[in-house]
């Protein structure tokens, strides 16, 4: 399949170009050129995440380099159902996303494009992804392309606005993979990362990949647990299925509205943000002003220019159709304190900060009465944020057995000025 630039100044490139290149030549981001009209028939017999994946994601792959290889890569990389569970009260549910190694939702994707880029004819040089993260991206993209040859990792996240935990996880890795703490916010690390990936010169003396939800790669595989869990819900019970989707970096909810389009049985999205206001301010009505970001408790959410809104744009160029399509609220980090303790107490489930700005979401949303079937997305594992979850529910919080293996290798990072040439000359000297 063909892709375009949401900028429209860059040529046109198979789907499989535009995963190896990541962000295109003019800073645009990649999009399919059409998108597949598809019904529950279509997914008859497929029950496993899996299978479904499959299905949702032929189309796209159909005549790609990548296309022999994908039945292998979703068996591999999406092996794990995502639960979706009772959410305490009657209607509502949880779709939980973090059962993979690194205990967060990006798993999934950063196995899927690891897989992808490894079907490519690979070059004479090692391919460096270099990947911007605000917490759990950088961890996911290390697992999924730690040993790999012909692939090293470049982790840019930004100095304390990460957990100790997840700090941990992402220099815990080494061989193929380094860590950067930047001087700086998720956001410089992003312009980061786009700066180098839109340098022909720079990328001429070094191949550099993505890995952050500017990759198709990354972007299309998410789509296909809501497909799952949209599926599995309506065969149940018959029901639509409408979501609360902690958001940050807009890549996993654009998933979720991309599977909506193609014809899942998708009810409506709103998107949970934390004290970053840019989106939940611009579906209230006023205009859409990227800013700094702030430190939250939520802190793989803090994201003041959310580079997936460019995508949005071009599937919605009208801005009240846009803004009829999703829905978007703040939660404070007081809500979001509030929300574990609450969480705990009446619905019985213990939530990570980001899980926790769904959930507060929700009980808004009942609260005004919205009918029907609702699950909220759980981003991440309670466990990798025990400075913030622990003392509100008082009690420990055990790490699942592959968070726990990480934690007990030493770990350590490399500091980095928020300088384009300081990153340029640590990859040439690597």
């Amino acid at each position: 399949m063909n892709t375009l630039s949401t900028r429209g100044q860059a040529p046109v490139v198979t789907l499989s170009q535009a995963i190896a290149a990541g962000l295109a030549p003019d800073g645009g981001l990649y999009m399919p050129a059409s998108w597949p009209a598809l019904s529950g028939e279509d997914f008859a017999g497929a029950h496993s995440l899996p299978d479904v994946a499959l299905r949702l994601l032929q189309p796209f792959f159909a005549d790609e380099v990548i296309a022999p290889a994908l039945p292998a890569i979703c068996s591999t990389a999406l092996a794990i159902d995502p639960p979706l569970v009772r959410f305490g009260a009657p209607n509502d549910y949880l779709l939980e996303l973090f059962h993979g190694p690194t205990a967060a939702f990006k798993d999934y994707a950063a196995g899927f494009l690891a897989g992808c880029l490894s079907a490519l004819p690979q070059g004479d040089k090692p391919l460096t992804i270099v990947v911007a993260t605000s917490g759990d991206t950088g961890a996911a993209v290390a697992a999924a392309f730690h040993n790999r040859p012909g692939f090293r990792v470049a982790i840019l996240y930004p100095d304390g606005r990460v957990s100790p935990r997840q700090a941990h996880q992402l220099g815990c890795f080494g061989d193929n993979v380094r860590a950067f703490k930047v001087d700086g916010s998720f956001d410089d690390c992003q312009a980061l990362a786009k700066t180098l990936l839109t340098d022909a010169a720079f990328r001429a003396q070094l191949p550099l990949g993505s890995a952050n939800s500017i990759s198709l790669g990354r972007l299309l595989p998410q789509a296909a647990y809501y497909a799952h869990a949209a599926l599995s819900h309506q065969r149940a019970t018959g029901n639509v299925l409408n979501f609360v989707i902690p958001t940050g970096n807009l890549g996993n909810a654009l998933a979720c509205l991309l599977a909506k389009r193609m014809g899942l049985p998708i009810g409506q999205l709103v998107l949970a943000s934390n004290a970053n206001t840019v989106l939940p301010d611009f579906f209230a009505g006023g205009d859409y002003h990227p800013k700094p970001s702030v430190a939250t408790l939520a802190n793989a959410m803090d994201v003041g220019a959310p580079s997936n809104f460019e995508r949005l744009q071009y599937l919605y160029p009208d801005t009240e159709t846009l803004r009829h399509t999703l829905r978007a609220e703040a939660v404070s980090d007081a809500q979001i304190r509030a929300a574990i303790v609450r969480t705990r107490d009446e619905r019985g489930h213990v939530v990570c900060p980001h899980t926790a700005c769904a959930a507060d979401v929700l009980d808004r949303l009942r609260a005004r009465g919205e009918p029907g079937d609702w699950a909220i997305v759980a981003t991440a594992h309670p466990a990798k944020f025990p400075e913030v979850v622990e003392p509100l529910v008082q009690h420990t919080i055990a790490a699942p057995p592959a968070l726990a293996a990480m934690l007990a290798r030493p770990s350590g990072a490399e500091r980095l000025a928020n300088d384009a040439a300081a990153l340029q000359g640590r990859l040439q000297n690597w």
